[in-house]
């Protein structure tokens, strides 16, 4: 009976004293602005991870992935990973831009990529683009039929 009480007395004291433990800054999405679902950031890179639109049994996952690398330079790319060899997999890479007030992305660049009888295929590319806007890679991951989407959040770049 003196364990049961004494577990429960120390169960209790370990839920109550959580909060005064917690290191993580947690900060409200509403305070910083969204465009077409990606975050405006001043990160330096952004990984975006795959939305299925299709169930099937080829495709695995896709990821889109921008990096800041300095003033007017990024690095842009994406991956589609399938879940066993397949005929056909594709990945095509778009890279949006906008400013802050803007109220759509505009198409600054893309491109695509098709292996055939593997189970993976990726494309990236370093650019050179004009700074002060927010650039964002949005993907689609196809192997086979099988069909997703990916975006990053936007990186904001400076002016070489």
């Amino acid at each position: 009976m003196k364990k049961r009480i004494l577990s429960v007395c120390m169960i209790a004291l370990l839920v109550f004293s959580m909060p005064f433990f917690s290191t993580k800054q947690v900060e409200a999405a509403v305070d910083k602005p969204i465009l077409d679902g990606s975050l405006l950031t001043f990160e330096k890179e952004s990984v975006g991870y795959d939305t299925k639109i299709t169930r099937g049994e080829d495709l695995l996952t896709g990821y889109s992935k921008i990096v800041r690398l300095g003033p007017g330079k990024i690095y842009a790319g994406g991956t589609t990973i399938a879940a066993h060899d397949v005929e056909t997999i594709r990945v095509s890479v778009l890279v949006e831009r906008a400013q802050e007030g803007d109220t759509t992305w505009s198409t600054y660049d893309g491109w695509y990529k098709k292996s055939e009888n593997t189970d993976r295929v990726g494309s990236n590319r370093t650019l050179e683009v004009e700074g002060g806007y927010y650039y964002r890679v949005r993907c689609t991951h196809s192997a086979n039929d099988d069909v997703s989407s990916s975006f990053t959040d936007g990186v904001y770049v400076e002016e070489p």
